[in-house]
C-alpha cells in the first residue's frame, strides 16, 4: 500500500471549517497528509482525502458499528486508536464536532500517545 497523501490542503481546510466551533483548532503536514489540534493536542489525521480520529476503546466501538477501518500509514504499519470518520459525518458538521470533541477528549486523556 502506498503512503496515504491529501491531494492538497483544501480538503483540510474543509474539515477544519466544519470543526470552526472548537476553539483552537488547527492543522499541520504530516504523514503524507495533515495532523489536527486542539492547542497542543494532536486528536485526527487527513490522509487521502480521509479523516481519522483519535479513540479508544469506549468510543472505537462506534467507529467499528459503522465498518470504519483504523488508519494505515503504509502496508507495515497500523494506527489502531486512529479510526476513519464515517464518510456521512464529513457532510454533517454537527456529527463531526461530535466526534471530533470525543477524539480531543480522548488525546488529553492519554498521557503516552
Amino acid at each position: 500500500m502506498a503512503e496515504k497523501k491529501t491531494r492538497d490542503a483544501s480538503f483540510v481546510q474543509f474539515v477544519v471549517d466544519q470543526l470552526a466551533d472548537i476553539e483552537g483548532i488547527r492543522f499541520r503536514r504530516m504523514f503524507g497528509g495533515y495532523g489536527l489540534y486542539c492547542g497542543s493536542d494532536f486528536f485526527g489525521i487527513v490522509a487521502e482525502d480521509r479523516v481519522y480520529f483519535k479513540t479508544n476503546g469506549t468510543t472505537r466501538r462506534e467507529y467499528e458499528a459503522a465498518g470504519m477501518k483504523p488508519f494505515r500509514p503504509s502496508s507495515k504499519q497500523t494506527l489502531k486508536n486512529y479510526m476513519e470518520v464515517p464518510p456521512d459525518a464529513l457532510e454533517d458538521a454537527s456529527e463531526l464536532l461530535r466526534l471530533a470533541e470525543y477524539a480531543i477528549g480522548v488525546a488529553r486523556a492519554c498521557d503516552t500517545c
